[in-house]
């Protein structure tokens, strides 16, 4: 599948959803800024794809990182963010939301799985109460320390003064 054709919208992500669902796969959904992709990041959407699964990552907008993140963000525009994660070979789709938290995204593709880096443990996961009443599972991948896009821009704003 060429990377331009893993970039959907909600209409046809809830098309995706309801084939995969129907030839047996579970639908496994994770969301993040995704600003500098770094080896965190990559390891984490490894982690989070298996055989059985249709990995969807949720991509925040613009918009939605300003507000997060602060005036200065985000560093790559959505289009840019979207299309190097569609590059990934463990990333089945990419979706494009513009609210804070993609809570409105979960409710209408009802994901089996909700992903998350352990970083997440113990604080609230937006839609983790909407996954969790459909039978859903909230799962939690390994956080490599070390490994952050702020944390990256903030060392490179040290070094370069």
């Amino acid at each position: 599948m060429r990377n331009k054709q893993k970039i959907v919208g909600l209409a046809a992500l809830k098309k995706i959803v309801r084939l995969g669902r129907k030839n047996g796969r579970r639908i496994a959904f994770t969301n993040g800024c995704f600003d500098i992709l770094h080896y965190g990041h990559i390891r984490y959407l490894q982690k989070a794809k298996r055989a059985d699964r249709i990995l969807i990552v949720g991509v925040n907008s613009d918009s939605s990182v300003k507000e997060l993140k602060g005036a200065q963000r985000p560093v790559n525009p959505q289009h840019a963010r979207a299309a190097v994660l569609a590059a990934l070979e463990c990333v089945d789709y990419v979706t494009i939301f513009s609210e804070s938290t993609p809570t409105r995204l979960i409710a209408a593709i009802k994901p089996d799985i909700l992903i998350k880096g352990a970083d997440w443990k113990g604080k609230a996961v937006a839609g983790s109460d909407l996954v969790r009443s459909t039978g859903g599972k909230i799962e939690f991948v390994p956080f490599i320390e070390g490994f952050s896009s702020t944390g990256l821009i903030d060392a490179l704003k040290k070094q370069c003064g």
